[in-house]
């Protein structure tokens, strides 16, 4: 006979959860403070900068116009910050990760437009990781503002 498989306790799904969340804002937030960063320096200055530069790029090495690049970059990082932070305090988790998943495809799409493999290869991953949290959040717990079905 075989033995039956030992199914995760409930309160392993919600650690799980948990260190998937934490990543996942992390990752956000940490993307966001680097988009303002120049030289070691941090500012709105710089932000501008960065963006401009990343849109000038992808419309000079793909079919996308520039208006729809920099329409894109110039509120990325206050995107990824919000999120960020949405993901982090639990603020209507299930509706965040479906956000950020949303915004890592979009983020692939312009990377495969210049045809930056290793780019959208951790993207992918990212977008996996997202979906994993997609699976468990009905064991979020430790949430500010849960979601509805929560």
């Amino acid at each position: 006979m075989s033995q039956p498989t030992p199914t995760p306790g409930r309160c392993e799904l919600t650690y799980a959860f948990l260190l998937l969340r934490l990543f996942l804002a992390v990752r956000a937030l940490m993307s966001c403070v680097e988009k303002f960063e120049s030289a070691g320096s941090y500012s709105l200055q710089n932000y501008t900068t960065n963006m401009t530069r990343m849109a000038t790029g992808i419309t000079g090495a793909s079919f996308l116009p520039l208006w729809a690049t920099k329409a894109f970059a110039l509120p990325l990082g206050y995107i990824l910050g919000a999120l960020g932070v949405a993901l982090l305090l639990g603020l209507k988790t299930r509706l965040t990760l479906v956000v950020m998943g949303l915004l890592y495809v979009s983020l692939a799409f312009g990377l495969m437009a210049v045809q930056q493999g290793d780019g959208v290869a951790w993207l992918g991953v990212y977008l996996l990781t997202v979906v994993a949290a997609l699976v468990l959040v009905r064991y979020n717990r430790f949430a500010v503002w849960p979601d509805q079905h929560d």
